[in-house]
């Protein structure tokens, strides 16, 4: 590996720049993440930035279901982000579908459709376990390198 790929991968280790979506979740999950994006929780500590676009963001923080009308914008909004790209299932409905599993409009989780990095369950996620999850993600991303 060359100088400049190993200090692209540091930087990009050290300070992921994350997009928030919701694929159909009943909002629950979306108010913990915008909890940990406040002060209070502070996941900018460990140099996570919320971005606007798919395009400048290097992790997907997903949650709700995959519904039938989302499926086609989710995969668009993962084939925009750039190469290595990381994709977090937030929540019960992210992970399997959960209580909306079933229904005639949901096509099940996130990995459905698109591969997914981390799954950080719960119902709804406490702002505390998506920082777990996120630290975690990055902490094995780091153990990649590491090995290489």
């Amino acid at each position: 590996m060359k100088i400049i790929d190993k200090l692209v991968n540091w930087s990009r280790i050290k300070s992921p720049w994350v997009i928030h979506f919701n694929t159909g979740a009943c909002n629950a999950c979306d108010i913990e993440i915008v909890a940990t994006l406040t002060p209070l929780f502070d996941i900018e500590r460990f140099g996570c930035i919320l971005r606007g676009t798919p395009r400048h963001a290097d992790v997907l923080l997903c949650s709700g279901p995959v519904t039938r009308q989302i499926r086609d914008r989710i995969v668009r909004i993962y084939e925009q982000m750039p190469e290595p790209k990381f994709v977090v299932a937030i929540g019960t409905c992210a992970c399997s579908g959960g209580v909306f599993q079933g229904c005639y409009n949901i096509q099940g989780g996130l990995d459905s459709v698109i591969p997914v990095s981390a799954y950080i369950p719960g119902c709804p996620v406490r702002p505390e376990a998506i920082i777990d999850g996120v630290v975690k993600l990055l902490s094995t991303l780091e153990m990649k390198e590491e090995a290489a």
